[in-house]
């Protein structure tokens, strides 16, 4: 890497986990790099060995995408060690890759320590209801992470439940991106619940859910008290002409 590279796009190269070798022997010295993208290159749990190792190291990195990398827990397992050590990284990608429950929970107790972790995309892996638990659990204790996007989980109502409870008391959350989790009624008469309670959140993505006209309804009218939220996706929901009608005219 040259002295004057701040930004790095790697994707769609089929690295593997050797090529991740070589570029995470490079992050351990360079001082220069902020910006890494090595998203689909399938450099699978001993790839994310590697550059979790560059990060314990790596003071400059800002931005790192791993999406698409057949990451699956135990690659998660050594990024998230790598976090609890690393001080400059905000923005995290973990999108479209293997990390269920497990993967998750590392994830979540890493978070439990890291201060600078503003962003965090989890979205399209396999954590379900008991990941989503682990993550709202860490929720309670960070006071950084500001975007979350736990999209296409299929965290259920139950995990909407988990997610709503740390909702009651996270002050520092400002976009959440739940779509696409087979999401309910009863998932939306939690959220509703924590709405009508936090006063951070401006941007809240339910899309593609299962929610009905009942569920719509509770957060419809969550919103006659919560005053931060500016952005609310319900579309591809069943939500009806009148509870459309409240979104519209609540203030």
């Amino acid at each position: 890497m040259t002295g004057t590279l701040t930004t790095l796009d790697l994707a769609q190269n089929k690295i593997g986990n050797k090529g991740a070798r070589h570029i995470a022997n490079a992050l351990t010295y360079n001082k220069i790099l902020t910006t890494l993208d090595l998203s689909q290159n399938q450099i699978g749990d001993e790839g994310a060995q590697h550059i979790a190792n560059a990060l314990n190291n790596n003071k400059t990195l800002t931005t790192l995408n791993l999406a698409a990398n057949n990451i699956r827990d135990e690659g998660a397992r050594h990024i998230a060690n790598a976090l609890t050590y690393n001080k400059t990284l905000t923005k995290l990608d973990l999108s479209q890759n293997h990390i269920r429950a497990e993967g998750a929970r590392h994830i979540a107790n890493a978070l439990n320590y890291k201060k600078t972790l503003t962003t965090l995309d989890l979205s399209q892996n396999h954590i379900k209801a008991e990941g989503a638990r682990h993550i709202a659990n860490t929720l309670n204790y960070n006071k950084a992470l500001s975007t979350l996007d736990l999209s296409q989980n299929k965290i259920g109502d139950e995990g909407a439940q988990h997610i709503a409870n740390a909702l009651n008391t996270k002050k520092i959350l400002t976009t959440l991106n739940l779509s696409v989790n087979n999401i309910g009624d009863e998932g939306a008469r939690h959220i509703a619940n924590a709405l009508s309670n936090n006063k951070t959140l401006t941007t809240l993505d339910l899309h593609k859910n299962q929610i009905g006209a009942k569920g719509a309804q509770r957060v419809a009218n969550a919103l006659d008290n919560n005053k931060a939220l500016t952005t609310l996706d319900l579309c591809f929901t069943d939500i009806g002409d009148k509870v459309a009608k409240h979104c519209i005219c609540a203030e």
